[in-house]
């Protein structure tokens, strides 16, 4: 199936556009209600374009959503960009910092429609790897209308759980993601599986949300905040504890710059009490580019 493309830009929903999910909950916080959540508003995501989850009435300058790709950055002038695969759900370029190299094996986890594995595929040449690992089968059905059409033999896309990755122990050179461990509900588990899959002195370079302070309660566990990975955030320096504690050394934040999320998003969450209080504060959302080896 391929994605929509339509672009709609009144102020207001059609009915089969957006439900009242926007004030919804993480009422439940059992990893299989959070997974549930996360695969149905990426299945959707998975069907529209780039610019439709941008400038939708679904998208951040509407009145019923979030907009996914206000965390992105610029994907344009990156050797290997596919633009049929960047639907704007990142929050770095991970592969900038991954010492990619050549006939390297490279697993991207929470692969998408391929755009960072196809990055990767032009670091690592004819006879290198890419393997792409994603849980929503729209996702995967979407990377794979990609590679047929690039024609690549050496990306191949698994559907699986990252925290039961489809990959065998020890087999891999580097390990990217992209603003996705914050989906993963237990990251522990998470590491846990990078660490199993790389080859003994292999690393991860992965960009993920991380907060500085706390998140006004309504806003940390606003649902469709939660697929944007920032409800699902930990402090930063509990997010690099997991990392040591799942045996990986040389830990270093690479890259780090602070996420800006718009007034009309954040009231869609908070009261003007709320929000207020919160520009006031010295909290902050976070994106950090890791790296680390095993």
């Amino acid at each position: 199936m391929e994605p929509s493309t339509k672009n709609k830009t009144s102020g207001c929903c059609d009915s089969d556009c957006c439900s009242d999910e926007k004030t919804a909950t993480v009422s439940d916080s059992s990893s299989e209600s959070i997974k549930k959540m996360v695969k149905e508003k990426y299945g959707q995501i998975a069907l529209q374009s780039k610019t439709y989850n941008q400038s939708s009435c679904c998208g951040g300058t509407g009145s019923c959503g979030t907009d996914f790709t206000i965390m992105s950055d610029e994907y344009a002038a990156v050797e290997g960009y596919n633009p049929d695969a960047d639907l704007g759900l990142g929050c770095g370029i991970p592969t900038q910092f991954a010492k990619i190299s050549k006939n390297n094996t490279v697993l991207d986890l929470g692969s998408g429609a391929g755009n960072d594995a196809f990055v990767a595929r032009s670091l690592v040449g004819e006879n290198g790897r890419v393997i792409g690992v994603d849980m929503t089968d729209a996702m995967i059905d979407r990377a794979n209308i990609n590679v047929k059409k690039l024609g690549y033999s050496n990306v191949e896309f698994r559907h699986g759980d990252i925290e039961k990755l489809p990959v065998e122990s020890g087999t891999i050179d580097v390990v990217i993601s992209n603003c996705v461990l914050n989906l993963v509900p237990d990251k522990r588990k998470a590491f846990s599986e990078i660490h199993r899959v790389l080859k003994p002195g292999a690393h991860f370079t992965v960009s993920d949300i991380v907060l500085k302070g706390q998140l006004p309660k309504r806003l940390q566990n606003a649902a469709e905040m939660y697929a944007g990975c920032v409800a699902g955030a930990l402090q930063m320096g509990e997010y690099l504890g997991i990392v040591h504690e799942q045996g990986f050394k040389n830990v270093s934040v690479v890259k780090e710059k602070k996420i800006i999320i718009p007034d009309e998003i954040l009231s869609q969450f908070l009261s003007d009490k709320e929000l207020i209080d919160y520009k006031n504060s010295e909290s902050s959302i976070l994106s950090i580019t890791v790296y680390a080896d095993k």
